[in-house]
């Protein structure tokens, strides 16, 4: 039995927690690839995100995995301000985004802007954040699994 310190101390969200129809899109990320599931459906061929086992547009369960190109845009962003869980304060301020991908406008991603794929999550200074600008994916390992970031685009 864990003592009362234990058991409410929080813990950072280091990693997600892959379920059956996530999977394959960690697996392509440990690659460096960013995909995302489609309906295989001749007549569909919907994107969809988050994956689910079913295609919300014409109800098939036949998917597959299309790369995409890793160009977005920021289409929205928060700096978190204290207070903050404790194994998140050392890291403030740091962002969260939400980016549109260009190969799919209505397909879009939580992540963080960082100056490279291992830099911190506070390498980007809050000033420099701006809807519409232009980011490219980069993978990172983060406690043992592969995960997608963002970094600005070069003019």
């Amino acid at each position: 039995m864990a003592d009362a310190t234990t058991a409410t101390t929080p813990t950072p969200l280091l990693t997600p927690t892959p379920d059956d129809d996530g999977t394959p899109f960690w697996h392509y990320a440990a690659r460096g690839e960013l995909r995302i599931q489609a309906c295989a459906a001749p007549h569909c061929a919907e994107l969809r995100f988050p994956p689910r086992p079913c295609c919300p547009h014409c109800r098939s369960f036949d998917s597959e995995w299309r790369r995409m190109s890793g160009h977005g845009r920021i289409w929205s962003y928060v700096v978190p301000h204290p207070p903050l869980l404790p194994a998140y304060a050392a890291q403030a301020p740091y962002n969260a985004i939400v980016v549109e991908l260009a190969d799919a406008p209505h397909i879009r991603l939580v992540g963080n802007l960082v100056t490279a794929p291992e830099a911190p999550l506070n390498s980007v200074d809050p000033a420099r954040l701006r809807i519409g600008a232009k980011v490219q994916v980069v993978f990172a390992e983060v406690a043992g699994m592969t995960v997608p970031r963002w970094v600005l685009e070069r003019p």
